[in-house]
């Protein structure tokens, strides 16, 4: 029962997210078809649209989650946050690459390997979305 009620204040969140979107964001111009409105739109529609399905669907019999588990979530909750707000003054290779080796750390693989899938998820995430999707990322240190 709890997570329909849970589900049921986040569809009424929702729903005024999307009021919002549809509503009161309105962009001068676009750089593509999609646009910058469209995707809080996108968003809301699909977020409720989930939470309608969690309202729908029977219960689950119980939520037991293990006091590790919400640790880890919380931990996780936290390098989130860390990595939005060094996002912009580190660039997103650096932070792409911290938040990258603390979470494989945090699941489980040793720090070299934590350390080279962050540098991967870093490198090939800028090249990625810079070359392919022409995307301007933030470089932080490593403005070149």
């Amino acid at each position: 029962m709890a997570d329909r009620i849970f589900a049921g204040v986040m569809l009424v969140v929702t729903l005024a997210y999307g009021w919002l979107a549809f509503t009161a964001i309105s962009a001068p111009f676009q750089y593509d078809p999609l646009g910058p409105e469209s995707w809080p739109r996108i968003l809301s529609v699909v977020t409720a649209l989930c939470f309608a399905i969690i309202i729908l669907r029977p219960d689950t019999p119980s939520m037991n989650v293990a006091r590790p588990t919400w640790i880890r979530l919380s931990i996780m909750v936290v390098l989130l946050i860390a990595y939005a707000e060094l996002y912009e003054r580190l660039g997103f290779i650096i932070a792409t690459f911290l938040f990258g080796t603390l979470a494989a750390r945090m699941l489980g693989a040793t720090w070299a390997r934590a350390a080279l899938f962050g540098a991967i998820a870093g490198v090939v995430g800028f090249l990625l979305c810079v070359e392919l999707l022409e995307l301007n990322l933030p470089r932080g240190l490593l403005d070149f």
